[in-house]
């Protein structure tokens, strides 16, 4: 393997990706048992599936819950679905390509319209961060009564919790995402028994509904539940930590490989869909049952949930989450930014340096709406950034489809048949989403 490069090198195009841990976790022999091969890939899925309940979600699902009630699950499975997909593709780039998606489209598309990629890449990752700084903000509040100015500039040394758990391997940073995973579901699977949700209601509202596109208010939400679900840089992230796997290179060892990296994120994402979901019908069922249409700020939820449950360990339990869901996106968004940087711009620097740059970024604007707004504003800046994500999420999206439907450089792997249209679809679907929102906001 070639040496990693040094902080300031410049790069070429084909240069590996994450080179410091690029193919450092072993793989078993093709001839071993299934459960002993998928647990060698199982890991990269976990990380993916953070960016898809970060802080940013809970705000968009509890303002979705207690303002429309179960109505806005279907967006939530949909989302999910597309998710699969999209990381799939993801994950095939990196593993059949040998690229992540920054580096292929680097090698692939003149260099305005990589900058101009690389420009809006750059806004989703900040705005990603945005919703961490203030869910974590949020929690350290709830949790230890710190104003929210202090707890968004505290946020800004969680740099060093980074650059710790790198420094213990690629599986051990694997491992911490995981356990912080287990927290947050096992959270909500408590919430979910005190709130005891109508199964009807729910069932109900798994099934799409044309309301969602004629109600103005409720397409917002729905647009930010789709920007809080499938997040730009999560495309990114996934083609590259897949390379961390020391993978057979023949055709029979990466097709091995392609296989076990789509089922460790299929289930990774079906986890992160019972916790989106979980947020949004605790909050039906807690609120919009008792008439509360109003609550959409996390402070709110954590004040009514225990008076309105009737268990006073269902705030706590509900903040607990909060912290270790806006821990969890804080790692996922620094390996997304080094490996956006280093693909298109072809030159790396310190972790550290990329981290701050981009937190600092993310605490200015909070900091200055926490101050002049308080907690009704950075609820509604934390709404705002998820619909900024999925009006980005299309300039990553259709490089992905493109680059993997390419036969030069995906051979026999390249999409086809029912993949091929299905991606192209889900295109479409965002699009065509993002384009209403617009005209919605400006013709009001």
């Amino acid at each position: 393997m070639a040496p990693p490069p040094r902080a300031g090198d410049r790069i070429d195009t084909h240069a590996l990706s994450l080179a410091e841990v690029h193919g450092s976790v072993p793989t078993h022999a093709l001839g071993l048992p299934f459960w002993r091969r998928l647990g060698a890939f199982m890991g990269p899925g976990y990380l993916v599936a953070v960016g898809y309940m970060d802080p940013g979600n809970w705000a968009t699902d509890i303002a979705g819950g207690s303002a429309f009630g179960y109505t806005l699950l279907s967006v939530i499975l949909l989302s999910n679905i597309m998710a699969m997909v999209l990381q799939a593709l993801s994950a095939k780039l990196g593993i059949i390509g040998g690229m992540d998606l920054a580096q292929a489209c680097r090698a692939r598309y003149p260099r305005p319209v990589n900058l101009a990629l690389w420009i809006l890449c750059e806004l989703a990752i900040v705005a990603c961060d945005l919703a961490e700084v203030i869910g974590t903000a949020i929690a350290l509040n709830l949790l230890f009564g710190l104003p929210l100015v202090a707890g968004i500039v505290i946020t800004a040394f969680d740099v060093l919790l980074i650059l710790g758990l790198q420094r213990f391997g690629f599986r051990k940073l694997e491992a911490f995402v995981i356990a912080l995973l287990a927290i947050i579901a096992g959270c909500f699977a408590a919430q979910l028994i005190f709130a005891q949700p109508s199964l009807t209601g729910i069932l109900d509202g798994l099934v799409p509904r044309t309301e969602i596109l004629t109600n103005p208010a409720m397409l917002y939400v729905a647009i930010g539940i789709l920007g809080a679900t499938v997040m730009p840089h999560n495309l990114y992230l996934h083609s590259a930590i897949v390379q961390t796997r020391a993978v057979v290179p023949t055709p029979e060892g990466k097709r091995e490989a392609l296989k076990m990296a789509t089922i460790d994120s299929s289930v990774a994402l079906f986890l992160a869909l019972f916790i989106n979901a979980s947020i949004l019908i605790l909050a039906a069922a807690t609120f919009h049952s008792a008439g509360r249409t109003d609550v959409a700020e996390i402070q709110d939820a954590y004040q009514l949930l225990s008076p309105m449950l009737g268990v006073g360990v269902a705030s706590t339990l509900f903040a607990v989450a909060l912290l270790a869901s806006g821990q969890n996106s804080t790692v996922t968004g620094t390996l997304a930014g080094q490996i956006v940087m280093e693909g298109f711009l072809n030159i790396r620097l310190p972790m550290w340096l990329r981290r701050m740059v981009t937190r600092l970024l993310a605490i200015i604007p909070a900091a200055i709406v926490a101050g002049l707004y308080g907690e009704s504003g950075t609820a509604r800046l934390l709404v705002l950034s998820q619909v900024v994500l999925s009006l980005q999420l299309p300039f990553a999206m259709v490089p992905l489809v493109q680059l993997t439907g390419d036969p030069a450089r995906m051979g026999p792997h390249a999409n086809r048949g029912w993949l091929k249209y299905a991606a192209w679809m889900i295109c479409a679907v965002v699009i065509s989403l993002n384009v209403t929102l617009l005209w919605s906001i400006f013709t009001g």
